[in-house]
C-alpha cells in the first residue's frame, strides 16, 4: 500500500468475516475520509459484504466527493473507465452468488429425493422418543419425564412438535396437569 501513496496513518483493517455487520475498521476509515480523498482497498470484495452493500458504500462517498479505487481489478471511480469497471465486476459478483444459491438449493433438492434429509441429527433416539411419549400418556409430567430420561426440557419440548405430539393421553385427557381455581 506504501508503493500507491497510501500513509501508514491512514491504514485500516477488519477481521471479522465478510457476513457480519459490524466492521469497526469500516466505520472508522470511512468516518476519517474527506472530500478530496480516495478509498484505496487491496480487492472489491474486501469493502463490502454484498453487492448492495458495496454499492451503497461507493454511493455515498461519492456523495462526499470521495473516490474510489481497488487494486486488485484496476477500478478507479475518478475515470469513466473505472466506474464502468466497478459496476461491471459488480453485477457479475452479483451473478455469480445468486449461480452459487441456484446450485446449492438444486443439490438439497436432489439430495433430499434420494432420501438423505439435511440438519442436524435427532437428540434422542427414536426408541427414547417412544418409551418418553408412553411416560407422559401414562400421566408422567414433562419435568419428571425430563429427569427421568436425562433429556432438557426445550429438547423435549422440541422432540415433542417435531413428531407432532398432541398431548392427549388415554380417555382424552391431556397429560399436562393442570388446575382450576373454584369461585369463593
Amino acid at each position: 500500500m506504501f508503493a500507491i501513496g497510501v500513509d501508514e496513518r491512514h491504514l485500516h483493517q477488519d477481521r471479522a468475516s465478510g457476513a457480519r455487520n459490524d466492521w469497526p475498521g469500516l466505520v472508522a476509515c470511512l468516518n476519517d475520509m474527506r472530500a478530496g480523498d480516495v478509498l484505496v482497498v487491496w480487492k472489491l470484495d474486501r469493502l463490502g459484504r454484498s453487492l448492495s452493500h458495496l454499492i451503497r458504500i461507493v454511493e455515498g462517498l461519492k456523495g462526499r466527493g470521495i473516490a474510489f479505487r481497488s487494486l486488485t481489478e484496476a477500478i478507479d471511480t475518478t475515470t469513466a473507465h473505472g466506474e464502468f469497471l466497478f459496476n461491471l465486476f459488480g453485477s457479475l459478483a452479483q451473478y455469480e452468488r445468486a449461480l452459487i444459491r441456484e446450485r446449492v438449493t438444486a443439490g438439497l433438492a436432489a439430495a433430499r429425493r434420494r432420501g438423505r434429509k439435511g440438519g442436524r441429527p435427532p437428540s434422542i433416539d427414536p426408541e427414547r422418543v417412544e418409551q418418553i411419549v408412553a411416560a407422559l400418556e401414562g400421566g408422567a409430567s414433562k419435568a419428571s419425564v425430563c429427569r427421568t430420561f436425562r433429556v432438557p426440557r426445550s429438547t423435549l419440548l422440541g422432540t415433542l412438535e417435531r413428531i407432532g405430539w398432541s398431548g392427549v393421553g388415554a380417555g382424552g385427557q391431556t397429560a399436562e396437569r393442570r388446575t382450576a381455581k373454584s369461585a369463593p
